[in-house]
């Protein structure tokens, strides 16, 4: 039997399609239920879960109660044994003590589900003995230590239970501040390491700063957007010092770590969140989304833009999505590709393929969105 030990956080991702950028504490939380907050982490898991499904008889499951691990196992008829049960509604405390308890129970792998801050709760009480990988489902994905995708993260599982050998490797946990976050400032720090299996795959590298000075090329990029856009058209300009640069030659406010939606090179509305954008989308006007690329990880959609979510992404249609992007940020890829992990595997796979990029004036480059995995 492969044993595979898993901690849900359930609240992770809250925040992200109603502007919150983050989901640490109890009144952001609060305030996010409020706001229409969707808990997404449970879906995102089944996602993990269901790509190794031919193999749930030979895998057994140590957990925690209810929304943190028992309530998914159930739905999925996994073998699994609770050893914690969590408070209601579950905490960071909930998280590092059933770690805690998980590590004692000789496991193949520890998966959790989470963002940065949930990395965080498991390196603190981390056993360097124990293999771990995290799943995506928070806002803030930083971290080295989680899979590209709750999909990828499930293929990587599959590829452990079939036996296929794989390194054990350093990946970082990194953070930032929230309150910073939520003000546009990006303080990110390193916490430590967690050992994870090697796959470069399926596991993302770690979010790189924007240490690059490249004025002259955002203002290309810029340009070139402005030059093209229609005065029947609303556009979303998203997150980033790239599409900070859009904003800046049209002498308008930005959101640097939100989307904008501006008309006739006017503002329309700042920080929007997902009801925003679907009420816009719902009047039947012509709406195009402008993104950039995360430096070091690659993903266009699914890290810090949770308010794009797949219903918007649907309604708008993935042709009226453009990539602005510099190429030294490309060449930090090193031939990987774009990634999308908008929690929907289904879509995201539709969404495969070759996008063009915008990377100066007059100047774009096809880069292919997506790995093909089996």
């Amino acid at each position: 039997m492969f044993k595979l030990g898993l901690v849900i956080n359930p609240f992770a991702g809250i925040g992200g399609r109603v502007g919150l950028k983050g989901s640490d504490g109890d009144k952001i939380r609060e305030k996010a239920l409020d706001l229409g907050g969707l808990k997404l982490a449970g879906k995102k898991t089944k996602n993990c879960l269901n790509q190794f499904v031919k193999y749930f008889s030979n895998v057994e499951v140590y957990t925690v109660s209810t929304e943190m691990g028992a309530n998914v196992c159930d739905e999925l008829g996994l073998n699994y044994q609770v050893v914690y049960q969590a408070t209601e509604p579950s905490s960071k405390i909930d998280t590092k003590n059933a770690v805690e308890i998980l590590q004692q129970k000789n496991l193949d792998l520890l998966l959790f589900v989470g963002g940065d801050g949930t990395a965080r709760n498991v390196f603190e009480v981390y056993d360097e003995q124990q293999a771990v990988l995290g799943v995506p489902a928070g806002v803030k994905i930083h971290s080295g230590v989680y899979a590209i995708s709750a999909e990828a993260a499930g293929l990587l599982v599959r590829d452990l239970i079939e036996g296929k050998m794989l390194s054990l490797i350093e990946a970082d946990v990194v953070d930032i501040d929230e309150q910073a976050f939520r003000q546009g400032k990006v303080k990110a720090r390193k916490y430590g390491y967690l050992q994870i299996p090697a796959s470069l795959q399926y596991v993302q590298a770690v979010k790189h700063g924007s240490q690059e000075v490249e004025e002259l090329v955002f203002d290309d990029i810029a340009a070139e957007v402005i030059e093209s856009m229609q005065d029947d058209i609303y556009y979303v300009i998203g997150s980033g010092t790239t599409c900070a640069a859009i904003m800046q030659q049209l002498g308008l406010d930005n959101t640097l770590l939100g989307s904008d939606i501006i008309y006739q090179e006017s503002l329309v509305k700042s920080d929007v969140v997902e009801k925003d954008l679907l009420e816009l989308l719902n009047h039947g006007i012509k709406v195009i989304f402008i993104m950039t690329v995360i430096g070091g990880q690659g993903h266009i959609l699914g890290r810090g833009n949770h308010q794009i979510s797949p219903e918007v992404i649907k309604q708008a249609r993935w042709k009226n999505f453009q990539i602005v992007a510099t190429k030294s940020k490309l060449n930090e890829l090193d031939g990987r590709p774009l990634l999308v992990d908008t929690g929907d595997i289904e879509l995201d796979h539709q969404l495969f393929g070759s996008k063009k990029v915008i990377t100066g004036y007059r100047d774009f480059v096809l880069y292919p969105v997506g790995i093909k995995i089996n």
